[in-house]
């Protein structure tokens, strides 16, 4: 899961996922990270450790990380918020690129829509929950998926 500070909502979908996989007994490794180094170290949001402690999830432990193009070869699949998060990513991992790993995590809702999962940095709680609602409904469509 990418966003990019991963600080609020890419962290929100690791919990999510997370919490979901674990319920199923899935064998899956579940991440996320930045594509920009501004919070490295950092805790998530206070609002998105708030709003996932709502849905009864923990997140207050994740340590914000930036995205390296050796994640593009760690992982099977890598799920970005935006279309500026693709676009890093793509950068990101120069000769690593590989197109069939990389997706929007609104086309598992919406195939090829290419809907962004809005960044709810600037904005107050309402977006957080908003955010988790999108998020949330992805993440069981991944489940059903994969």
């Amino acid at each position: 899961m990418v966003c990019l500070g991963n600080i609020c909502r890419s962290p929100l979908a690791e919990g999510i996922l997370q919490q979901k996989i674990n319920k199923l007994h899935l064998n899956w490794t579940v991440d996320s990270a930045g594509t920009a180094g501004y919070h490295v170290g950092e805790a998530p949001h206070h609002l998105s450790i708030k709003v996932a402690l709502h849905n009864s999830i923990d997140i207050s432990k994740q340590q914000c990380r930036k995205f390296v193009k050796e994640d593009i070869k760690n992982f099977d699949k890598i799920f970005v918020m935006d279309e500026e998060n693709y676009k890093d990513v793509k950068q990101i991992c120069g000769n690593n690129w590989d197109e069939n790993k990389v997706d929007l995590l609104l086309n598992v809702l919406y195939p090829n829509e290419n809907k962004n999962v809005p960044d709810p940095w600037y904005g107050k709680e309402d977006g957080f929950h908003k955010v988790y609602k999108m998020i949330d409904e992805a993440c069981d469509k991944i489940c059903e998926m994969y």
